[in-house]
């Protein structure tokens, strides 16, 4: 994971705003600090939760999209740290790791691709580096039964989370085969062809690569989703369903993913 930076305890405190007689998130949450640390910190109990962020747009602008995705990570740290620590939510359940820091490669691609296609073809190539990284470090987390919670980045990341997860949680013992389900609200299916990693497909190759066993898309649009998507949903071997949340109520919606999860 050379491009993962595990944060401090001075890199926490710059987000957290301290005020006298009020304790924040910011002030209580566990950090490692260093990856050789990681593992022994991951061993404790008390800790349920990893936090880290994928800051990143590579996998947008692989799927000729507009970036930005690698903007709000800063964003949701300013506002997370400084959440009230209470009887709700303590914050020493929390391992706040750091962030995936892709911006060298995205540099080195602006500076010397020639012309569009070659760019999307440099970005699609670069996004199979960040799903490695990402997949190894899933892989850890759940290994140790603790449950990721990654912001962040393109929908492209969906594909090393699954892939991760199920090997994490398969070598933890929890699942027999190395395959979990999937809900995915978005406007979007995510389940374009593979023809190159991008934001745009990772469904589509964690299903094909035998990771992802069911998959529930919630609040798709019609006018987002290509015909040949369409079809290819409609006819995969694996059970798949597509949920309007304009023509369900949520007490409805709830029912179908159970549904979906427990079956």
């Amino acid at each position: 994971m050379q491009h993962f930076k595990f944060y401090n305890k001075q890199d926490v405190l710059y987000f957290t705003k301290i005020r006298r007689f009020e304790t924040k998130l910011g002030e209580l949450v566990k950090i490692p600090v260093s990856a050789e640390k990681l593992e022994s910190v991951l061993e404790q109990p008390a800790i349920k939760y990893v936090l880290f962020g994928i800051p990143e747009d590579i996998g947008v602008r692989a799927n000729g999209g507009i970036g930005g995705t690698d903007s709000c990570w800063n964003s949701f740290l300013s506002s997370f740290l400084n959440i009230q620590s209470n009887d709700f939510l303590g914050g020493e359940e929390i391992l706040l790791l750091g962030h995936f820091d892709f911006g060298d490669i995205k540099y080195l691609i602006e500076q010397n691709a020639h012309g569009n296609e070659e760019r999307i073809d440099a970005y699609r190539h670069a996004v199979i580096t960040i799903d490695e990284e990402v997949e190894e470090l899933v892989k850890i987390i759940t290994a140790h039964k603790k449950i990721p919670i990654v912001v962040g980045g393109g929908h492209n990341n969906a594909y090393p989370l699954i892939k991760g997860s199920a090997k994490g949680l398969h070598k933890a013992g929890l699942i027999e085969l190395a395959q979990i389900n999937a809900v995915n609200l978005d406007a979007h299916s995510d389940f374009r062809p593979s023809e190159g990693r991008h934001s745009g497909n990772g469904f589509r190759y964690a299903e094909e690569d035998g990771y992802l066993l069911k998959y529930c898309v919630i609040g798709i649009h019609e006018n987002y989703l290509p015909q040949n998507v369409w079809m290819d949903i409609v006819n995969v071997k694996r059970q798949v369903i597509i949920v309007a949340i304009a023509a369900l109520n949520w007490h409805k919606l709830i029912q179908s993913i159970n549904q979906l999860l427990m079956s």
